[in-house]
């Protein structure tokens, strides 16, 4: 089934805007997939680059203008795919930026701490930057009605919504979640120059993975991984940089016992997670559901706001006390908290504590019953 990327119309409306796009996204979440489109789409005469192929890499990585030039022919769309396997490609996008301004470039990769360091600094000013996720509830609600979203919830809770996963059927949804996790996800970051211990990270992810929806400490995770602090905090750093993860900082202002130097690491995707800890249960027979499923709905916001480029400042709330709000957004002076319940059968409240400090605050419940009021 093919399903239409929200990012596809808006990177559409930026191009040939003086700008050079720039793609980010773990392998496997259809970075391919959205630049073929856009070349299928396109009116002028494009070109696609393979750049994991050994045969552009040099040829590529230069800054002669004459052979650029002759590169790039007389197309008016060229697309290097996984850029960050050309040396000093940076220096290269910025010339063509500056030498060939009829012509719009899209670089995509897969590891922003390889990509994002060659491009920043010569493509200040330059660039227009867009990160590719999984697929999203609002993605899939473009093929599939809110009934048929809802009765597949806790398929999505064990399998997650990678776009091969959701194509396959049966057991080799497994299968595919599991070739993602073990020969693409960390890939890049593996081969990084830096990373001497590949057996930690992964020691890390699954210690992080099995805190799913609590607090993380990097004192615990460096005592569970036997490792130090420092090296801890690297390395989420840079699975964070590779996609993988993603943290919230705790939210703080007014409350005295509010905890202010704390973060929860979540997950892009449930499926990734599940494979981790290989735990792909149904939800009846899990005791990791209330994690899970609040894994799902931060990652679902998380998406919502990428994709419909709305800026806003994430965080989750509790307090000494345990009075707690799973997620806050804060936006143009507002917050937007929500709590989220895999059983509805309890209503929630926001906490007295916090709507006293913060009355304006708007508040929301989510569970599987009302799914759809994070896309809105």
């Amino acid at each position: 089934m093919h399903y239409s990327r929200t990012l596809l119309p808006l990177i559409q409306k930026n191009l040939y805007k003086g700008k050079v796009i720039i793609v980010y996204g773990a392998r496997r979440t259809g970075k391919t997939t959205l630049v073929k489109e856009l070349i299928k789409m396109s009116e002028a005469k494009a070109r696609y680059v393979n750049c994991d192929l050994l045969q552009y890499r040099k040829m590529i990585g230069t800054t002669d203008l004459i052979l650029l030039k002759d590169f790039i022919g007389n197309n008016k769309l060229v697309v290097f795919d996984e850029a960050q396997q050309i040396e000093n490609i940076g220096l290269t996008l910025k010339i063509f930026a500056d030498n060939f301004p009829d012509v719009q470039i899209i670089a995509t990769g897969s590891s922003s701490f390889e990509l994002f360091n060659q491009v920043s600094e010569p493509l200040t000013g330059r660039s227009r930057k867009y990160q590719l996720m999984p697929i999203s509830i609002e993605e899939l609600h473009g093929v599939n009605d809110l009934v048929a979203i809802k009765s597949a919830i806790s398929q999505y809770l064990k399998y997650g919504l990678y776009p091969q996963v959701l194509n396959a059927s049966g057991d080799e949804r497994t299968e595919e979640i599991n070739e993602i996790t073990s020969n693409y996800l960390f890939r890049d970051l593996l081969k990084f120059e830096n990373i001497k211990k590949p057996d930690l990270i992964l020691d890390l992810v699954r210690a992080i993975a099995l805190q799913l929806g609590s607090e993380c400490s990097y004192n615990e995770l460096a005592q569970l991984t036997n490792t130090n602090v420092h090296t801890v905090k690297r390395y989420i750093e840079l699975l964070e940089k590779s996609f993988v993860l993603f943290r919230l900082r705790s939210f703080s202002r007014n409350i005295r016992k509010e905890i202010n130097k704390s973060q929860k690491i979540y997950f892009y995707d449930v499926g990734i997670r599940n494979s981790i800890v290989q735990n792909f249960n149904d939800t009846f027979f899990r005791n990791d559901i209330g994690g899970l499923w609040e894994n799902f709905c931060v990652a679902e916001r998380i998406k919502y706001n990428e994709n419909n480029r709305r800026f806003v400042n994430h965080y989750f709330w509790r307090t000494y006390d345990q009075k707690e709000i799973d997620y806050i957004e804060e936006k143009d002076g507002l917050l937007t908290c929500f709590e989220f319940k895999f059983s509805s059968k309890k209503q929630q409240k926001i906490p007295w504590e916090f709507q006293k400090a913060y009355p304006n605050s708007v508040f929301k419940t989510i569970t599987p019953e009302n799914f759809y009021d994070l896309i809105s």
